[in-house]
């Protein structure tokens, strides 16, 4: 990667900083593993005996060593058939936390007067209560089917679609700036995935936080060490 160390674990490419924070007008974030220290999908698993399975497609599928990310996710919901809710409901209560840094930057880009997004291929059993936690303007995320107070193994279809994959992540940011009379270059995206990088290409400014490989070579900032609230230390 073609980058500046601004400082240890804190790398830069393309830019010269400082930015002013209140120039951009919306940021997109990822959720799991971004927003939130867990890969949900990965815990749920654990409740069905299949955390090491469904693990080692996340770990694929966010490298980018799966290209399909919906057959990849599709493959890791069906595992997941028969675990009960309150399963979810524990995964939330135990072993959900914010990243470090999440709630100040996000605050200071709400001070700011940008507007929030959570882009997921998560699920919203989750990113409903992230987004409640955090005070965001919109979410999209996919459906877990529930029959019976378990699981299915199936995605809810939705009208937009069925799953959110990075093609479906691009197109919710760029809708989102049309609605609000703002160009791509005023919005910031933040991710951790290869699945993020599609929204990632077309924001005005791209951040991996603890990123795979893959991502943290193509984005404009990279935070591999501390908080997401480090970005504040290019963003005035």
């Amino acid at each position: 990667m073609n980058s500046q160390a601004l400082a240890p674990g804190l790398y830069v490419r393309g830019l010269t900083p400082p930015l002013r924070l209140a120039d951009f007008r919306l940021v997109a974030f990822d959720m799991d593993s971004t927003l939130i220290n867990i890969e949900c999908v990965d815990e749920i698993a654990e409740a069905a005996g299949r955390k090491a399975e469904v693990a080692a497609i996340t770990e694929a599928a966010m490298r980018g060593e799966i290209t399909d990310f919906k057959d990849s996710l599709r493959r890791r919901v069906a595992l997941l058939a028969g675990v009960p809710v309150t399963a979810m409901e524990e995964v939330y209560a135990r072993h959900l936390q914010l990243n470090p840094g999440v709630e100040a930057f996000v605050q200071a880009c709400q001070a700011a007067g940008l507007k929030t997004l959570l882009v997921s291929g998560g699920f919203t059993f989750f990113s409903d209560r992230v987004r409640q936690r955090l005070g965001l303007d919109f979410a999209r995320a996919n459906v877990l089917e529930i029959e019976d107070g378990r699981l299915t193994g199936r995605l809810v279809d939705r009208p937009w679609g069925d799953i959110v994959d990075g093609a479906e992540k691009r197109r919710v940011v760029l809708e989102v700036c049309e609605l609000m009379g703002v160009e791509p270059a005023q919005a910031i995206a933040v991710g951790d995935g290869a699945n993020d990088l599609p929204m990632m290409q077309v924001a005005g400014l791209s951040v991996a936080f603890h990123a795979k490989p893959a991502v943290r070579e193509q984005a404009m900032v990279s935070i591999e060490s501390g908080g997401m609230d480090r970005l504040l230390q290019l963003l005035t």
